[in-house]
């Protein structure tokens, strides 16, 4: 049912994103998307809204909300993002069916893949006391969403007050990692998997944060950012040689 219904949700995006001539809507329905699976897979299992469960309902609706909020607000009157239109203008004519495959239902499988944990939480609860996992895993999550609230913010004010297009944000968070946002969102969802450990989940469980780390190392995040970001910024090759690109440490 989970599955089902975050396709129904997704095609229902797609179209959206024809009528509007802009594929990025997708982002913006990103974060929102897990917490609507969580509540669709929730209300199917007719399990009773225990601590747990309330705590993961309310973990991922945090997170899911915020980002969700954040993306609409800094997109707002912008048009669609440049790696969407640079893909329409690469495909052409057959840009709204590859816009079906490769980013709608390719984005829609993996939230639910990601999700993995979060259903594994309301589902099945776990022991009726939390226990030290569930302890852990909270105190990353906090860990996470404040370096990617922080990060957020930071980013937000610099943008606003900045008419430099070749500046750079390296004070703040951003002083200890190229990409403290990223962090942040995948130290919260390793708390997040290990909340669904402790609720009765086996190591499948982390197999969600695992690709979400994956996707923002290998994939989508950091190397198509830092691409950008070194043709755009002068000074961006000086700031890759000092601070960590994901891990918050002290500048070299």
């Amino acid at each position: 049912m989970g599955g089902l219904s975050v396709l129904v949700v997704f095609l229902l995006l797609w179209g959206l994103s024809l009528r509007l001539s802009d594929s990025s809507i997708v982002d913006v329905a990103w974060g929102p998307g897990f917490f609507f699976l969580a509540l669709v897979v929730w209300k199917v299992s007719g399990q009773p809204l225990d601590m747990r469960r309330g705590m993961m309902l309310g973990m991922v609706g945090l997170w899911g909300i915020r980002l969700g909020a954040y993306l609409a607000y800094r997109n707002w009157g912008r048009g669609e993002d440049r790696r969407y239109l640079a893909m329409r203008n690469r495909h052409g004519e057959r840009w709204p069916l590859r816009s079906l495959v490769i980013v709608f239902f390719l984005q829609g499988f993996l939230l639910w893949l990601i999700s993995w944990p979060v259903q594994v939480a309301v589902v099945f609860g776990g022991p009726e006391d939390l226990g030290v996992w569930d302890g852990i895993g909270l105190l990353l999550y906090v860990i996470g969403l404040g370096f990617e609230v922080v990060a957020d913010w930071q980013l937000a004010r610099f943008r606003a007050r900045e008419t430099d297009p070749g500046a750079l944000l390296i004070s703040g968070v951003w002083r200890y990692s190229r990409h403290p946002n990223y962090f942040g969102e995948a130290l919260l969802w390793w708390g997040i998997g290990l909340v669904a450990c402790s609720a009765g989940g086996v190591w499948w469980c982390l197999i969600g944060p695992g690709v979400l780390s994956f996707l923002l190392l290998r994939v989508s995040g950091v190397p198509m950012l830092e691409a950008t970001l070194s043709e755009e910024k002068p000074g961006y090759a000086d700031y890759v040689r000092r601070t960590n690109a994901f891990v918050p440490w002290f500048p070299r």
